[in-house]
């Protein structure tokens, strides 16, 4: 077993990604409604999926999880492409696309921009391998993939069309062709401080396509039809339990000692590749023990489980290789709570209703991106962190008014604006943390 932390980065990482994707299909041959597995995916294939769709409602538990599991695996194809491809950026994407396979993306309109991406490398003469990552990030519009191919123009889905799968493929196709220079530009404006780089260009690129296809031509936005109650505790806790399980047990007979995570948890610099600089055993404890703090915290919250919360986890998770772990993500909750309480305290002062606590569907997933901006507690110290997260708070639910709700990357996006407010005056007016440190060191002698 230990020979597995000697295997280079990007071998283990397939395996990891193909056990990570097995782990959910096997789980939908174990869900109560698994005779129904296959209907409920037609169901799911066949409807829209706008931001913030619970997939349990449509299609059932097993359906969801056999989408999961497909989407997952086609991620882990694409990773197999031959190419250059960063492994902490490949961590977070293939995992983030995974975990929205259970509200917004699956196996059906994931593949239109992708065809974008792939347009590009011909175009350029490029690998595909070498742009497996923005391949993925491009699945950040497939609610507008399917709006267009089901519902657009109209308020009620009206079935696939002819017309509506044309749009889909247009606008999915100019999108992706354009996506990979957004990516290498987008760290420039936030500066490298939200780990959901991409989220940035695909959160500009909604926003405009909403703006046209939709207000511009006077088409209404339509309303998200999901029944969000839908929801299963036992079956989230349970997955997630043996899969976090599974991870940390597996770490350990790999080769992961405990002074070795404690090394990554304390490290005073951030670290963007965990992987490879700490090993393969030291992110597979992360991936278990990181996954089990979000888990607790949604158990401590009474967070509902259904299919938007549910997928969230694991986008929260997809940063368990390039700079997140639980040392520099308490900061964003509890910034998160203070902002929540403080929120409820005004709202009562001016007798308004208050609906942004922390149980709130959106608070909940506002909150998994809202650890983006963990390379602010890393750099600047934990205050820093809180002011990041209740900014994040007050945006969150304002951003999707730009995009329609059909951004799935929107917490990622409001992480961005969220750097280019803070980040200029951090830069300006204050030290790093180790710049103060080591100013009290010297100040000491």
């Amino acid at each position: 077993m230990k020979r597995l932390n000697n295997l280079p980065e990007r071998s283990f990482l397939k395996l990891f990604f193909l056990c990570f994707s097995l782990s959910f299909l096997t789980a939908a041959f174990f869900m109560p409604d698994r005779t129904q597995m296959l209907p409920g995916l037609l169901q799911i294939l066949s409807q829209p999926t706008k931001s913030y769709t619970n997939f349990f409602a449509v299609g059932g538990f097993a359906a969801t999880f056999l989408n999961m599991g497909l989407v997952g695996l086609c991620c882990t194809a694409l990773y197999c492409l031959p190419g250059e491809k960063d492994p902490s950026t490949a961590t977070l994407v293939t995992i983030l696309t995974t975990g929205f396979g259970s509200w917004g993306i699956h196996i059906l309109n994931m593949w239109f921009p992708i065809l974008g991406v792939v347009l590009y490398c011909i175009i350029k003469k490029e690998k595909l391998g070498n742009h497996t990552n923005a391949m993925l990030f491009s699945t950040g519009i497939a609610p507008f993939i399917s709006e267009f191919m089901i519902r657009y123009p109209y308020a009620e889905p009206v079935g696939f069309r002819l017309g509506g799968i044309l749009l889909a493929l247009g606008v999915g196709i100019a999108f992706g062709v354009f996506l990979p220079a957004g990516l290498d530009n987008s760290p420039l404006v936030h500066k490298g401080y939200d780990i959901y780089s991409a989220a940035l260009p695909v959160g500009m690129s909604a926003l405009l396509i909403q703006g046209f296809l939709y207000r511009a031509v006077g088409v209404p936005v339509p309303l998200a039809a999901a029944d969000i109650t839908v929801s299963s505790r036992t079956i989230a806790n349970t997955f997630c339990i043996c899969l976090f399980s599974a991870c940390i047990l597996a770490a350990f007979f790999i080769g992961c000692r405990p002074k070795d995570y404690w090394k990554l948890m304390t490290d005073p610099v951030f670290v963007r590749n965990f992987s490879g600089t700490y090993g393969n055993a030291v992110m597979l404890m992360n991936v278990g023990l990181y996954g089990l703090y979000i888990l607790m915290y949604y158990n401590l919250i009474g967070a509902p489980f259904n299919g938007i919360t549910f997928g969230v986890m694991f986008c929260m998770l997809s940063t368990c290789n390039s700079g997140s772990h639980p040392s520099n993500i308490w900061p964003i909750m509890v910034g998160y709570a203070l902002a929540s309480h403080g929120t409820r305290l005004i709202s009562a002062f001016l007798g308004m209703p208050f609906v942004q606590t922390l149980d709130a569907q959106n608070i909940i997933v506002g909150i998994c991106y809202a650890n983006g901006l963990s390379p602010i507690s890393d750099h600047y110290g934990w205050r820093y962190g809180m002011v990041a997260a209740i900014l994040h708070y007050f945006m969150v639910t304002t951003i999707p008014l730009l995009h329609g709700d059909m951004c799935l990357y929107n917490g990622g996006f409001t992480a961005a604006l969220v750097c280019l407010l803070m980040v200029p005056g951090l830069e300006r007016h204050f030290k790093p943390k180790l710049e103060r440190r080591e100013a009290r060191r010297l100040a000491r002698k």
